[in-house]
């Protein structure tokens, strides 16, 4: 089904269940009733899904998985939605010592995991240390490269870095660190955990059922009885299953849809944060090891173009770095890359490439993906450079395409500290650096970045970092770009989350249903 909707497709649906539905637009939704109701089966319509999924969190990449991983299970830290800082989770407590190079964290009593088990603290440290050995293939590799030691001592666990991070706390707040019984170790697909739901049945790429935990440790949470998160990657699709009463909530709604439901069933939350989209370069594969190839084709896209008339202005420009003005201590003195034709071209002679570029791309990266594509293509053509846009599907995407291909689409959620993220998307050790960037400068004033505690010092840092991403880089990021999800007027409570997109993955233990 095409995603570029007109009024006439939208009618389509929104007539023959609009009506019915006696649903209605807010922009931001407001919840009717502040009290939580207890009950229902809640059912969800998230894209990002795969046929090659697993349960295992070292695997996740999706906006999927987050949700469902972060409804089975916990993570050590937690953080709070407006703030953004770490709070407590399945450790009550921590202290940092010894230049914030040996961090003591004290577990919560009493919790327990799915299958009856205690939680305990060798649990935690087999699961910190299963996602830092680099064979896990985790996500999160990179940002436990630095743990030196993990021990645990009654409820006490005690982790010793080979460098001072004051942001450490944070790391253990990312959603693939659910803590798992022996850490996964033995079997890491088990899906059990101490979050507030239990996976009933799970088929990758389709959909999964959960059934709230009896034995939630956090009464504050987990307010519907059960849930159905259904696998639907086709963004017209979702509004679809939304508008006729299939699903309560969707994620990824297409910036071209919010204006046709201005009058429509639904309502919208469009929320501001730390996302983009990128189209990353691999800087040690052909033609794209060539620096002036790079920058030829950074300056070759109309960023602005692509704002108004993919994201339909819901977001900011970009400038190659993956940090914008959401951010503390961002390099707000940095001048915006424009759209230049003139340069483009300058570069794309000098690197002697003459060649066209090969542009994979699927729908499902991001909603308007293809779009974008095409309008980078007919602004590159106008200074010489012929990309050829080649669709792959969205089914297996993020497995076969993204880190696989030289020249793809790629887009990512928030992560709340600059280190989080630079280590993440362009760390030399990490599982997701999807250019192959590998800066010996930049890792080195990362690290420096990392341990220093003085804010004018670390500010200066972090400049001289996304120079090097933004000049030198594999990274073309032309929009940071709002998130944008819809749901049924029967559902309430939903949080806006500074962490990260569906309201930090949390999406599920944190709405209700209204009758």
């Amino acid at each position: 089904m095409s995603t570029s909707w007109n009024r006439r497709d939208f009618l389509k649906f929104s007539l023959a269940a609009g009506a019915a539905s006696g649903m209605s637009l807010t922009l931001p939704a407001q919840a009717a009733d502040n009290t939580p109701k207890k009950g229902g089966h809640l059912k969800l319509g998230i894209d990002g899904a795969a046929t090659t999924d697993l349960l295992d969190p070292a695997t996740w990449i999706s906006s999927y998985m987050m949700v469902v991983g972060c409804a089975w299970g916990d993570t050590l830290v937690r953080t709070d939605p407006a703030s953004g800082k770490a709070i407590p989770g399945l450790a009550e407590s921590w202290e940092g010592s010894e230049k914030s190079t040996r961090w003591v964290f004290t577990l919560r009593k009493g919790v327990l995991f799915h299958n009856g088990q205690p939680l305990t603290a060798e649990d935690v440290v087999k699961t910190i240390l299963r996602h830092r050995d680099p064979k896990s293939r985790s996500g999160v590799v990179a940002y436990l490269s630095s743990i030196q030691s993990a021990t645990a001592e009654g409820d006490k666990i005690t982790l010793t870095l080979n460098e001072s991070n004051v942001d450490f706390p944070l790391v253990l707040s990312l959603w693939n660190l659910q803590i798992q019984p022996d850490g996964g170790v033995e079997n890491p697909n088990a899906g059990i955990g101490t979050g507030p739901y239990r996976i009933v049945k799970f088929e990758a790429g389709v959909y999964t059922q959960l059934e709230k935990n009896p034995h939630d440790w956090d009464s504050g949470r987990g307010h519907v009885a059960s849930a159905e998160v259904i696998a639907i990657n086709d963004a017209s699709s979702r509004v679809a299953a939304l508008s006729t009463g299939k699903v309560h909530f969707i994620s990824g709604l297409s910036p071209k849809i919010v204006a046709l439901l201005k009058n429509g069933p639904v309502t919208v939350y469009n929320t501001p944060g730390r996302g983009h989209y990128t189209l990353p370069m691999m800087v040690d594969k052909p033609p794209f090891n060539n620096n002036d190839l790079r920058l030829a084709l950074k300056y070759a896209i109309d960023r602005q173009q692509i704002l108004d008339r993919v994201l339909g202005g819901y977001g900011s420009l970009g400038n190659d770095f993956p940090v914008n003005q959401a951010y503390p201590l961002f390099p707000a003195d940095i001048p915006q890359r424009q759209y230049d034709a003139e340069k483009a071209t300058f570069h794309f002679k000098k690197s002697g490439y003459s060649g066209p570029i090969v542009l994979d791309v699927a729908e499902g990266a991001f909603p308007g993906a293809v779009d974008a594509a095409t309008l980078f293509q007919l602004s590159a053509q106008k200074a010489g450079i012929k990309i050829d846009i080649r669709r792959q599907p969205d089914d297996g995407y993020w497995n076969n395409v993204w880190r696989n291909k030289p020249f793809c689409v790629s887009s990512w959620g928030t992560r709340l500290t600059q280190d989080l993220i630079y280590s993440l998307e362009l760390g030399p050790t990490s599982a997701s650096n999807e250019t192959n960037f590998a800066n010996p400068q930049f890792a080195s004033l990362l690290k420096l970045a990392r341990a220093e505690e003085d804010e004018a010092k670390r500010r200066a840092l972090y400049h001289d970092i996304a120079l090097i991403v933004r000049d030198e880089g594999g990274t073309l990021l032309p929009v940071f770009n709002n998130y944008l999800n819809a749901s049924s007027n029967k559902l309430q409570g939903y949080t806006e989350d500074v962490g990260n997109d569906l309201s930090n993955g949390q999406v599920i233990s944190r709405v209700w249903l209204n009758s």
